[in-house]
C-alpha cells in the first residue's frame, strides 16, 4: 500500500476522487479529513451519505492495515453501518476512528464524523476482516 499519511493521497483511488487525506495514524486512532465538493454532494447539494460511509470505511481500513502484518495480511470491509445525524453543504468534515475490538481475524471500529465546529455529522461502526494473502 502506498504511503497515505501526512496529506499524500494514493493515486487512482476513491480517496483521491473524494479528496480524503489521512492526517493522523497510530494504534489508538485514525483521523482523516475530506472536503465537501461537487464530487461528494448529492443532487440537493448536501454531503452524500455514501461519501460519509466511504470516509468511515477508509479510516477503518487504514487503521486495520496499520495493525496487521502488512507482508502477509490484508484488511477488507466486512460490514458497515452509519447514522447520518446532520446535513452539511460545504466545508470540511473530519473522521476519527477508534478500535473497539482488535482481533486476529476481525477488527471493529467506531467512527465519528464531525464538521469544523465539532458538530456531529455521522456516526458509524465498521467491521473489518483480516485475511491472509501469502
Amino acid at each position: 500500500m502506498e504511503k497515505i499519511i501526512n496529506g499524500s493521497i494514493p493515486k487512482d483511488t476513491l480517496m483521491e476522487a473524494l479528496g480524503i487525506q489521512i492526517v493522523e495514524l497510530n494504534e489508538q486512532r485514525v483521523v482523516a479529513v475530506m472536503p465537501i465538493s461537487r464530487a461528494n454532494r448529492q443532487p440537493f447539494g448536501m454531503l452524500h451519505g455514501g461519501a460519509s460511509v466511504a470516509l468511515a470505511e477508509t479510516v477503518a481500513s487504514v487503521g486495520t492495515y496499520n495493525l496487521i502484518d502488512q507482508d502477509t495480511q490484508q484488511a477488507v470491509g466486512l460490514e458497515i453501518n452509519a447514522n447520518h445525524i446532520r446535513s452539511k453543504r460545504d466545508g470540511i468534515v473530519k473522521a476519527v476512528a477508534t478500535p473497539l475490538h482488535k482481533g486476529r481475524t476481525t477488527m471493529v471500529w467506531d467512527i465519528k464524523i464531525t464538521d469544523e465546529d465539532d458538530q456531529l455529522i455521522c456516526v458509524s461502526r465498521c467491521t473489518m476482516a483480516v485475511i491472509n494473502v501469502k
